[in-house]
């Protein structure tokens, strides 16, 4: 998965939104507001004035000599998505729980790759259909 973009839904929540590698199916997760600004500098390529609570895990897993290899959204429950960090260390895989969020922010420093369990299919939209939603907004009513 890839991150698009960090947006704001119309009733002021933050979304993450994630696209497959084709652009075909995109995913929105629901995340706060830090998590957003997070997720956001990095993909605006800027650098915090201090180190955010993502940037100090990163550089927690360097000094310790571990590496983020992975995120896997694996999950959603009662609306709530779940997701998995998968880190190397010293040979040995260690699988961490995680909010998508904070995967998701962590991965983007990390340049680790961000997958979903094919199960979650499902809770994705057409790129397509969205895109064609919003020229429809834009245009309005006729």
């Amino acid at each position: 998965m890839n991150v698009k973009t960090v947006t704001v839904d119309q009733g002021g929540s933050f979304l993450v939104i994630l696209t497959d590698k084709e652009e075909r199916k995109v995913l929105p997760i629901a995340i706060g507001p830090f998590e957003a600004q997070s997720i956001a500098l990095v993909l605006k390529g800027q650098d915090p004035p201090r180190p955010l609570t993502h940037d100090l895990l990163k550089s927690m897993c360097d000094t310790l000599g571990g590496t983020v290899e992975k995120v896997i959204i694996t999950d959603i429950r009662d609306s709530t998505f779940y997701a998995e960090l998968y880190l190397q260390h010293k040979n040995e895989t260690i699988v961490v729980d995680s909010r998508p969020s904070d995967a998701i922010a962590l991965a983007l420093r990390c340049r680790a790759s961000i997958f979903m369990t094919p199960r979650l299919v499902e809770f994705t939209y057409d790129y397509e259909d969205i895109i064609h939603r919003g020229d429809e907004e834009e245009e309005g009513p006729h």
